[in-house]
């Protein structure tokens, strides 16, 4: 993996001494915190370890001299991320980027459904940092915050039945106010997984693209939250898509808004972006807008968890396997 000529790959025992050298020049540069942090302890037998352990990252300049680098270990579900450091030369280039992507490509390899790291509350642009890339903060003792990342999951669907199926599984997680945007081309089975949602929710009506109303509104027939399903495809932009008053709505309904990317974010903090494909070789053949999962191409479902309300939420057991009850 690399960002403006930066290579990221795993340590090896050799990489120890650069290592230990790029997180003390990396945090001596940091501003003196109360209670001081440890990082300036780690030598070459603790760095040692980590490496000979759950492994670490480092990320390699043009030259290969090792300018940043990422200590892993292993947090049951989450992948643990420690000392992320980067040399202060070298800051701004897209390091500490690259290494928290091949960080989370790594945990994904491992079977984590997620990556945390700690931080700290003096240290403002840090945090902002871990926030720009999806991170949200799960606890806080005094300065010290864990911030974390649900990483997405992925599910092969073979046919129109498992995508229904897949958003049936979903619905079980689901609470009135969450927001799902549904991104995926005419045909690729959006609908048909927004059915699945309804009839997993509990909802009146039978579920159909709203392509020609904008929105249709799906009461709960239980105690649970209702359906919004909106067909954006026809707006022209979010100001039309705030006419449709939906922040009201997502007091009692679950909203799914089809071709909501790049729209529909600033509706919630907290969502699921879900993008369905169609996985075949060739070009795909046009299907009718009304026409959803018409042909026998298997699809990728990809759920991307955004903020703190899907960190730890169950989202992967959810998707793949189901679950029982609803969420708090």
């Amino acid at each position: 993996m690399s960002g403006t000529g930066i290579r990221v790959r795993r340590a090896e025992p050799a990489d120890v001494p650069g290592i230990v050298e790029v997180i003390h020049t990396a945090f001596a540069a940091r501003p003196v915190l109360d209670p001081p942090s440890t990082q300036l302890q780690e030598d070459a037998d603790s760095v040692g370890r980590a490496v000979a352990g759950a492994g670490a990252l480092v990320a390699l300049a043009p030259d290969d001299t090792i300018i940043g680098t990422i200590l892993l270990a292993d947090h049951g579900e989450r992948l643990g991320l420690h000392r992320v450091s980067v040399l202060p030369s070298h800051q701004g280039e897209g390091a500490a980027v690259a290494m928290a992507r091949a960080a989370e490509a790594e945990a994904s390899a491992r079977g984590h459904v997620g990556t945390e790291l700690g931080a700290r509350v003096e240290l403002p642009p840090n945090v902002e940092f871990w926030r720009r890339l999806g991170y949200a903060v799960i606890d806080r003792a005094g300065p010290h915050l864990t911030m974390a990342r649900e990483l997405p999951v992925v599910l092969e669907l073979a046919t129109a039945d498992d995508t229904r199926a897949a958003g049936a599984r979903l619905a079980a997680l689901l609470r009135a106010g969450d927001l799902v945007i549904l991104t995926g081309d005419l045909g690729a089975g959006k609908t048909t997984f927004t059915q699945g949602l309804g009839e997993g929710l509990g909802v009146r009506g039978q579920v159909t693209s709203p392509t020609f109303i904008l929105a249709r509104t799906h009461p709960s027939l239980g105690d649970g939250p209702g359906l919004v399903h909106v067909d954006a495809y026809r707006l022209g932009g979010s100001d039309e898509l705030d006419d449709l008053d939906l922040d009201t709505a997502l007091g009692t309904s679950v909203a799914v808004v089809e071709w909501g990317e790049g729209m529909a974010e600033a509706l919630a903090a907290d969502r699921l972006e879900i993008t369905l494909r169609r996985r075949r070789g060739s070009e795909s053949v046009p299907v009718a807008a009304d026409d959803d999962l018409a042909d026998t191409d298997p699809r990728e479902l990809v759920v991307t968890p955004v903020g703190p309300r899907w960190v730890g939420a169950g989202l992967a057991a959810a998707v793949h396997d189901g679950v029982v009850g609803r969420a708090n």
